[in-house]
């Protein structure tokens, strides 16, 4: 008998908090993610996640989003403005892979937009290895595809990025010096602690390949989908626009409605190592794999009410009721840069001056700033290349004469 997707919120939370149901959903595109963190269960994963968390520690997040990323944005954004708009998925793409490669520990030596344009390219075919389950094309050839990007992505910038943290570390070993010595990044870390996990070249290259894509491709869908959202809601309500403008706190709540309403994967899978009794009251037996619909999970009625499938940024939670639902997952597979992402959740008395609202919430702070709003001319278009609902193309204008009303 089959296994029906679970989609009641909390039994689709206590199924991802499940240890013996590791993760299935990257089976398909195993060219790409075998080995790689967000696959490993058990000992391995807690191993792999406890190096890689040493990079994330506290200050990491607040330092990147308050002193590096503002520097980056600021040379992306006034470009596309100096252009008077562009494609949003563009422009997504190119504020977030440096950002992306500076945690990762991707060197750009050249600092060049050609070297960004290398890594982009190889970023997109990185990402239809994570999504192969989701894909229209030739599976066959789409990991072939993935295989020559990983191969190249080794040559022209993993491994410069290894001989010089290698140097790096064994100057500092020389001479007594301690980690904050060292870049503060993924692959400095994996390096220093190589002894301590099974991570040969190859693997190597997966892993930051995988971290290339996962900072940057999700976040990027979440801009566009965010901003979506941003203007139909304030269509013909002007007023929501001018809020939005000066109330980085509003846009930071937009962000997190958003993501409830269009997590990066629309369902999570699950393979079971063990014969296991769901909440649902149905057994699932080894190997056997389950369907956690977080869409649908996300729009339950009991926990985010009647109205639950509509945005609303304003929507009031109960206390243990994340604000993005279960878009960034639980348990041992909850998202390792959630909190760059879409930053805190703020309490009540909340510091509007020290908050860290995330980066996707300071790219559309920017970008509202600077008028942005749909091309009457070129509507948007959703991506055909995937099943995953987002969009492939999405004109916009920034600049000046922004009507209050972004339609």
């Amino acid at each position: 008998m089959s296994i029906e997707p679970v989609k009641d919120y909390q039994q689709a939370a206590k199924v991802l908090r499940d240890t013996n149901l590791r993760q299935g959903l990257y089976d398909e595109g195993a060219v790409l993610m075998e080995g790689v963190l967000v696959n490993l269960h058990g000992e391995k994963h807690r191993a792999r996640r406890g190096l890689e968390n040493k990079v994330f520690r506290r200050g990491f997040f607040s330092h990147y989003e308050k002193d590096v990323f503002p520097k980056t944005l600021a040379l992306t954004i006034d470009q596309f403005v100096s252009n008077g708009g562009g494609d949003l998925v563009e422009f997504g793409f190119r504020a977030l892979i440096n950002l992306t490669c500076d945690f990762a520990g991707v060197d750009r030596p050249q600092a060049s937009q050609s070297e960004t344009d290398r890594l982009l390219s190889l970023m997109r075919a990185f990402a239809l290895g994570t999504t192969l389950a989701h894909s229209k094309d030739d599976r066959d050839k789409v990991r072939q595809q993935v295989s020559e990007a990983l191969s190249a992505f080794d040559v022209e910038f993993l491994q410069p990025s290894v001989e010089r943290r290698m140097s790096l570390i064994r100057q500092v070993e020389a001479r007594g010096g301690e980690e904050q010595d060292l870049p503060r990044d993924v692959l400095t870390v994996l390096l220093r602690n190589e002894d301590q996990i099974e991570l040969d070249d190859a693997q190597l290259v997966r892993e930051m390949a995988f971290f290339v894509v996962a900072g940057a491709q999700t976040s990027i869908h979440s801009l566009v989908h965010v901003m979506h959202e941003i203007f139909t809601w304030s269509d013909n309500r002007s007023e929501r626009i001018e809020t939005l403008r000066t109330d980085p706190m509003l846009v930071q709540r937009c962000v997190h409605e958003s993501a409830r309403l269009h997590p990066s994967s629309p369902v999570a899978v699950r393979r079971a190592e063990c014969p296991v009794l769901l909440p649902t009251e149905q057994r699932v037996e080894t190997d056997e794999q389950v369907t956690i619909d977080l869409q649908s999970a996300n729009q339950d009625e009991k926990i985010f009410g009647s109205r639950a499938s509509e945005f609303d940024p304003n929507r009031q939670f109960d206390k243990g009721i994340s604000p993005y639902g279960l878009s960034f997952g639980l348990g041992m597979h909850a998202c390792i840069g959630r909190t760059l992402a879409a930053g805190v959740t703020p309490k009540p008395d909340t510091d509007p001056v020290d908050h860290q609202y995330g980066i996707i919430a300071l790219i559309a702070s920017a970008l509202l700033k600077n008028g942005v709003r749909p091309d009457p001319e070129q509507p948007a278009e959703v991506d055909a290349k995937t099943e995953r609902p987002n969009w492939g193309r999405y004109p916009v204008l920034l600049g000046s004469n922004p009507s209050s009303n972004p339609h």
